[in-house]
């Protein structure tokens, strides 16, 4: 099940990159993620309504939830997408790349959780494979102010989004499902980008062309319900540290899209990259092999001293 979830995270999320491309444009990018999860918390409300399982959070979880809603639904979303303003969707997806080093940092900080050497070196594998995949991207890029400013929106971003992890872990140690804590937090989201697009003064417009519709329907059902369902799924079953490890994984799903529609070249330095990510991956998820048992006899005589 886990090895299902974990595909599924990868490859929804590996090519959402190309969905949230296609919705930059006319419409102001806050109401373009409300839109998203606005659609994706009704998607998820009307299904817990169906299936009975519609109920009020119990009490205490409400600020976790509003939290949850405001890194996950709403703050990281902004950075990332007006980070993609300043420098280029490969440096950005670097950046998120990142995200298991953070989980695994917060997690030590915040929750006392112990930090593995396997994890650490299999995320810092695949980061390194991530660099050397988009370092002809990065090369071009001088250290402007420009480039500063997206890294920086990049870096609060992928922090916001691993605060949203330990978030969800912690609502599920209560017993919520991710479907659940979805449906509320993307609520919460939506609710406060609707609040600043009003505040701001910004028009409430909309894009009806065939490729604007399809990206949101994309996004808000495949990429939001379907995507964050699985991977938050995947929080509470291994962990925010290895789940986020799929982060590592989806900008390789990404770069193949790109070679396929964008016309993106892959170089000896790329598919090393590849190999390395792949690497990482190996590793995270290996699992060690128990220390043989000494024999009985062995173990008296190093009792007997």
């Amino acid at each position: 099940m886990n090895t299902f979830l974990y595909f599924l995270v990868v490859v929804i999320w590996g090519t959402t990159w190309i969905a949230i491309k296609m919705q930059l444009g006319s419409v102001a990018i806050p109401l373009s993620i409300a839109y998203r999860f606005g659609l994706a918390a009704l998607l998820l409300f009307g299904l817990l309504a169906l299936t009975g399982r519609l109920k009020r959070p119990p009490a205490g979880a409400g600020k976790l939830l509003l939290a949850q809603g405001v890194t996950l639904f709403c703050l990281n979303f902004l950075c990332f997408y007006y980070a993609s303003q300043w420098i280029a969707s490969g440096l950005v997806a670097v950046v998120f790349s990142s995200a298991p080093l953070w989980n695994a940092l917060n997690g030590r900080l915040f929750l006392g959780r112990k930090i593995t050497p396997q994890v650490m070196g299999g995320a810092l594998l695949g980061m390194s494979g991530i660099l050397a995949l988009f370092w002809p991207e990065m090369s071009r890029h001088a250290a402007s102010s420009d480039t500063w400013l997206g890294l920086g929106l990049a870096l609060l971003g992928t922090l916001s989004f691993s605060a949203g992890n330990l978030l969800s872990s912690a609502l599920q140690a209560r017993g919520l499902t991710p479907l659940s804590t979805n449906a509320w937090a993307m609520l919460v989201g939506t609710t406060i980008l609707l609040a600043g697009v009003a505040v701001s003064g910004t028009p409430l417009t909309m894009d009806w062309s065939p490729t604007y519709l399809g990206a949101l329907l994309y996004l808000a059902i495949p990429g939001s319900v379907v995507g964050f369902t699985a991977y938050l799924m995947l929080v509470g079953r291994i962990g925010p540290d290895r789940a986020a490890y799929s982060t590592v994984l989806f900008p390789v799903v990404s770069l193949n899209i790109s070679a396929w529609l964008e016309g993106y070249q892959w170089t000896a330095i790329g598919l090393g990259g590849l190999l390395l990510v792949i690497a990482g991956n190996v590793l995270v998820f290996r699992t060690p092999r128990p220390s043989p048992a000494l024999p009985v006899q062995a173990r008296a005589e190093g009792c007997g001293g």
